[in-house]
């Protein structure tokens, strides 16, 4: 019995494809990595907080901006004589148009001590950001040690209304 087609094949023998294949290949791969390698994301960040809120975010910065998912480092100090039991982190993204396009929440540090700072990250895996887009980050709710009350802002009000003040150089 014969292994071989009846028809004739047309494909090169292994090992020989064409060279314009070969070198149209290793150029689109190079322009792609030196592509992804230059367009690290330059995306200001800073914070927005309510003017009675009891932790104040400080230090933030944006990291592994040449990659994704995007890691927010932020420094969180408890502004008050009292333990924080939990508090929660918002993230609003905004457009060039400066209009929030999306927004992201998530737990802050647990057990804040009173007067005490913290450093901790909070990976934004929201996706879809693009140059020109802007990050406020603020604390929206805390609640203290043994208690069942929680404090609130209405912080996408805040954050929204500091995008609609004029942009520096506008």
């Amino acid at each position: 019995m014969s292994t071989q087609s009846p028809t004739p094949s047309r494909a090169l023998p292994p090992n020989k494809l064409p060279t314009r294949t070969v070198c149209s290949t290793l150029f689109a791969c190079t322009l792609a990595v030196q592509a992804a390698h230059g367009l690290a994301l330059n995306l200001p960040v800073s914070t927005v907080q309510a003017t009675d809120s009891p932790v104040r975010l400080d230090d933030v910065k944006l990291l592994n901006t040449d990659a994704s998912p995007l890691v927010l480092l932020y420094a969180a100090t408890n502004a008050t004589d009292k333990d924080l039991e939990q508090f929660t982190v918002t993230v609003f993204i905004f457009d060039k148009d400066r209009r929030l396009k999306a927004r992201q929440v998530a737990p802050g540090r647990r057990t804040l001590n009173a007067r005490a700072k913290k450093f901790s990250t909070m990976v934004l895996d929201i996706g879809g950001f693009e140059a020109g887009d802007t990050l406020l980050v603020g604390v929206d709710q805390a609640q203290q040690v043994g208690s069942d009350d929680w404090w609130h802002a209405d912080l996408r009000t805040i954050a929204e209304a500091k995008m609609k003040s004029p942009a520096p150089g506008r």
